[in-house]
Parts: C-alpha cells; sequence; structure tokens
C-alpha cells in the first residue's frame, strides 16, 4: 500500500504541511521510522524528539506543529490520526472468497456470496453467514447461529447456537461465544443444573479478544451493545448486558445479570457483580472491586497501589487490626466526651 501525503491528509480530515507528493508506505514507531513512513506524537513531552525522528512525516497537534520541522499533518487527536493511518496500511492476510473442500457444512446452512471459509470449519443447521464473511480453519458455528456482513471469526473460535453476530466484528482466536451460564439450585448439598435457553446478540463493529467467555442467558439474551470492544481473557456470565461502545480490558469478570451502561472504560482485571447497574460514561480504573450499583458518570477505583513487601505485610496486619483500632476509637471518644461533661459541670 502507498498513499501521498495530500491523499493522507485528505483521508484523515488532517491539514498538510510539507511535501504532497511524498510517497508514504507504512506507519512505524518514532525511533523505527525512515523515510518514506509516517509517525505520530501525540504527547508534548516527547516534542523533542521530533527532531531526531528520521520519518518522512510526522502526525502531531497545532501547537508541536510550531516547533516542528519537515512534513507534518496537523490534527487535534494525533493518536487518533496513528489509528486511521495504520487501517489504511493494514498489512493482516485477508483470504478470497473460497470453501474449503474440507469443511462440514448442514445442508441447510445458507452461505452469502464472497464468503471465505476455512479448513476444517463447522457449520451446523440454520447458520447463516452473510456476504463478505471470514470464518477461518477450526471454528465452530453452532445451530441457527447468524454471522453479519464482513465480520471475521479466527481459528478455533466456538460459537454455540443461537449467537447472532452483527456486521463488521471481529472475533479473536478461541473465543467462546454462547457456553452455558453458571446456574445451579441446590437440592441438599447438591446442585441441580439449570438449562440456559436464552442465546447470545452481539451487534455491529464488535471486537472480542481471545479467550474471552460469553455466556448465552438462562432465559432471554446476553446483549452485547455496538461498537463495544472486549479484549482478551474477559468473562461476560449469563444475562449481562453491555451498552454501546463501551471498552473492557483483559482479565476483567462480570457476573450474571449485571448491566453496563454505554460509553463505559473498564480497565483490567475489574470485578463486577450480578444483578448491579453501571451507568452510563463511568470509567472503572484497574483491580477495581465493584460491589454495588454507579448512578453517576465519573472515575471509581478501589485497587491499591504497590509497595515493598515487607511495608505491604506491615499493612496487611494493621489492616487486620481496623475493627479493633475503631472500637478502642470509638471508647477513646466516649471517654474524651465524658471528661469534657465533667470539666464543664466543675466549671460551673
Amino acid at each position: 500500500m502507498k498513499k501521498t501525503l495530500q491523499e493522507l491528509a485528505e483521508l484523515l480530515d488532517a491539514e498538510l504541511k510539507g511535501e504532497p507528493q511524498l510517497t508514504i508506505t507504512a506507519v512505524l514507531p518514532l525511533d523505527k521510522a525512515e523515510k518514506n513512513h509516517l509517525s505520530f506524537i501525540n504527547d508534548p513531552k516527547y516534542a523533542a524528539r521530533m527532531h531526531e525522528c528520521k520519518a518522512g512525516a510526522l502526525i502531531v497537534t497545532p501547537e508541536l506543529a510550531e516547533k516542528a520541522e519537515g512534513n507534518l499533518l496537523v490534527m487535534a487527536n494525533p493518536y487518533l490520526g496513528f489509528a486511521k493511518a495504520a487501517q489504511i496500511f493494514d498489512t493482516t492476510p485477508c483470504p478470497a472468497a473460497l470453501i474449503h473442500p474440507t469443511a462440514q457444512i448442514d445442508d441447510s446452512a445458507q452461505i452469502a456470496d464472497n464468503v471465505y471459509i476455512g479448513p476444517n470449519v463447522v457449520l451446523e443447521a440454520g447458520v447463516k453467514i452473510e456476504e463478505y464473511s471470514v470464518i477461518e480453519s477450526g471454528a465452530y458455528i453452532g445451530q441457527n447461529c447468524k454471522v453479519g456482513a464482513y465480520t471475521r471469526i479466527y481459528p478455533n473460535t466456538v460459537l454455540y447456537h443461537d449467537v447472532t453476530l452483527g456486521q463488521r466484528c471481529i472475533i479473536h482466536a478461541n473465543a467462546v461465544i454462547g457456553s452455558d451460564g453458571f446456574g445451579y439450585a441446590n437440592d441438599r448439598g447438591e446442585w441441580v443444573k439449570i438449562p440456559q435457553v436464552g442465546g447470545v446478540s452481539i451487534g455491529d463493529d464488535v471486537e472480542i479478544g481471545s479467550h474471552t467467555a460469553i455466556d448465552r442467558g438462562a432465559l432471554d439474551n446476553t446483549e452485547i451493545g455496538q461498537g463495544v470492544k472486549l479484549d482478551n481473557h474477559i468473562h461476560v456470565a449469563h444475562n449481562v448486558k453491555i451498552g454501546d461502545y463501551t471498552a473492557i480490558a483483559g482479565c476483567t469478570a462480570i457476573a450474571g445479570s449485571a448491566v453496563i451502561g454505554k460509553y463505559c472504560t473498564i480497565a483490567g482485571r475489574v470485578s463486577i457483580l450480578g444483578h448491579l447497574t453501571i451507568c452510563d460514561k463511568a470509567h472503572i480504573t484497574a483491580t477495581t472491586f465493584v460491589n454495588k450499583s454507579i448512578t453517576k458518570p465519573g472515575a471509581y477505583s478501589s485497587g491499591t497501589t504497590h509497595q515493598d513487601n515487607k511495608e505491604w505485610q506491615k499493612s496487611a496486619i494493621r489492616f487486620r487490626q481496623l475493627d479493633s483500632m475503631w472500637r478502642k476509637m470509638k471508647q477513646l471518644e466516649k471517654e474524651l466526651l465524658q471528661l469534657k461533661n465533667n470539666r464543664d459541670i466543675e466549671d460551673e
């Protein structure tokens, strides 16, 4: 892929300063970029590196453009410009339309034109694959699943029955969508399984990371909204609902029937209890334990930062002593108040 700076400026809606006909062939980091490469600077603290960089052109803010030399694409948000430029120069291989002879496809499955079905893919009864989708080797698509147009499913992904994927989704390798939710009733110490008869509904433009598991609903569907981005190793339990354009980082676990709003960001290793509601535009930092609903937009945290191990051991011991310390403090407050009252009586 080759683009001139003029073409990139138009595609990125950026102001061009420099040579319009300079050919760009890739987007690379500041320290790796050469004459025909594009790089970016988003943070003023890296401004000094502009003069050391050998990139043919840089994406910069208007403020940095005043200090920079050479070819520039000027944007309010250079990181967004980098993202869009990276899409233009994306080198991820995309197979041509084909149905591999080793694929196992039920006669009732519907496959649109211009679809790639790789080796050893299994499509069960009632499956519908829309146009320009890519189903890579070893993927399993269960009964009555629907895969929207331009969606890509990477190798060894599993979709249980009654899963619906929207258009332009990306499902990375070894993700599992539609496995049973964790539903059991206790009968005098023994666990009685509750059949999970709901499905999973996933909107357009959703990306799901490797080894992420999304459970099917117990009675109605687990729902993932439009534009949601899920990292690797996330667990979404049954009947969870995630609102449009929310992004969740790796190793987060969301318990059953939690409802997460739109435009939220949830960092890594967050734990969210079941049946809670998180409002739109909530931002939850890493390792936070969410044990009650969040009703106001804003940032929320509960994880503690690391410290020297010996200091942490002392802190852990003191944490266990907090209740005893609190009781002693309340007793001291009570005694001080009594002393004050006695002194006031004597003064009278």
